[in-house]
């Protein structure tokens, strides 16, 4: 199983807080980001990770090296700013075997969902199956709608309604085939340019249904209820 963690974000709503540390290495109740996320990927047999950076990535680079856990870490290093699908695109070339499914986490994440059962779901004859997060508020993310057969048909960003729901929980499984549906340019959106095209040519991509704990770490109050409740 390939791994990718896209780490590369500017960071701009935490402030001063990221202006030197990026986010997968924030500290949160003794171990940072990175750590907690190699955790769940070493418990899925994954022995190497490949890290998309962009901002901040000597800093990154400097700070974990080439191993960190037990895991062999890989840099992908993006030129400019890629996008995240263009950064996943550019990663995947750097995973041991490209023709093998791939596992991708959002760099400020956590999620106390199970990846081992995620994983025994992926379909094969499937583009990929994503993460739907349960949030008891939607309004401030990008909500999944899905069929009957959790397969998902449309991504919409932030509608400000406050209301539970389901919403990209920043981790993804794909197939080899996702590929093929990958816009031919260097920089585009996973979630506008590659969720919707992929539905339109028939491999569907499916939901994982969690509703497990989650956190998104990108504002300053939500890194402060995971350094507070995250264990």
């Amino acid at each position: 199983m390939n791994a990718i963690i896209l780490c590369g974000g500017l960071s701009t709503r935490l402030g001063d807080i990221t202006k030197t540390i990026p986010k997968i290495l924030l500290e949160i109740n003794g171990k940072t980001v990175l750590d907690w996320q190699l955790e769940k990927l070493k418990k899925l047999g994954v022995s190497e990770v490949v890290l998309a950076a962009g901002h901040l990535a000597e800093i990154i680079r400097e700070q974990v090296g080439p191993e960190r856990n037990g895991v062999k870490i890989v840099y992908s290093i993006e030129p400019k700013r890629l996008g995240t699908g263009g950064a996943i695109k550019f990663a995947w070339e750097k995973t041991a075997d490209e023709n093998t499914p791939v596992i991708i986490l959002n760099g400020d994440i956590l999620a106390a969902a199970d990846l081992r059962n995620m994983v025994e779901r992926l379909r094969p004859e499937s583009g990929g199956l994503l993460l739907g997060a349960r949030v008891a508020d939607t309004s401030t993310y990008g909500t999944l709608i899905f069929d009957e057969h959790n397969r998902l048909s449309e991504f919409r960003e932030k509608e400000g309604l406050a209301q539970p729901g389901y919403i990209n929980g920043g981790m993804y499984l794909f197939n080899k085939k996702a590929k093929e549906y990958f816009p031919q340019t260097e920089e585009f959106s996973i979630e506008y340019d590659v969720f919707a095209k992929l539905n339109d040519l028939g491999a569907y991509l499916d939901v994982y249904l969690s509703d497990e704990p989650w956190v998104d770490i990108g504002l300053p109050e939500r890194l402060k209820w995971a350094r507070d409740n995250w264990q």
